[in-house]
């Protein structure tokens, strides 16, 4: 399995987290919020949904969810953020091994899977057992260097 997308290496960094133990939906909403953002821009933001400041709007899978202000239904993912910041610093220390500009890029591509399936069950009465599967995401994160305007 490799990355969606095509890019230029010459201006873009890659970064991919496999199977983190993560939930897919959680993951697709912070990721949809971090796209276009600058890269110390989008550690802040993920710094603030680990401390529980920052809230993460959701687009689906929202009918029960209670409204944040300013927001609207919100959640704050911490499990997700934290698997996400890790694959974003991934990217940005590539980026400075590449030799790019590491402070001057911002988030071209963000996005996550579901990944592998862990198999699993939970015993219940009379000798019966439920499946309870772990679900695992892929998470892909792309950085490209933002021209500077002199």
């Amino acid at each position: 399995m490799g990355y969606t997308q095509q890019t230029d290496p010459e201006t873009t960094s890659k970064a991919i987290g496999r199977e983190a133990s993560v939930s897919p939906k959680h993951c697709r909403e912070v990721c949809k919020m971090l796209k276009g953002m600058k890269v110390e821009q989008a550690r802040k933001y993920l710094q603030g949904v680990v401390e529980l400041k920052t809230p993460v709007p959701y687009s689906r899978y929202k009918k029960y969810l209670s409204p944040k202000p300013k927001v609207g239904p919100a959640r704050y993912p911490v499990k997700a953020a934290k698997a996400i910041l890790e694959v974003v610093e991934s990217a940005r220390s590539n980026a400075e091994y590449k030799g790019l500009d590491a402070d001057n890029m911002k988030v071209k591509w963000a996005s996550a899977h579901r990944g592998r399936i862990t198999p699993g069950h939970m015993p219940r009465a009379f000798g019966r057992s439920t499946p309870w599967n772990e679900q695992t995401t892929n998470i892909e994160i792309i950085l490209e260097e933002v021209e500077r305007s002199s």
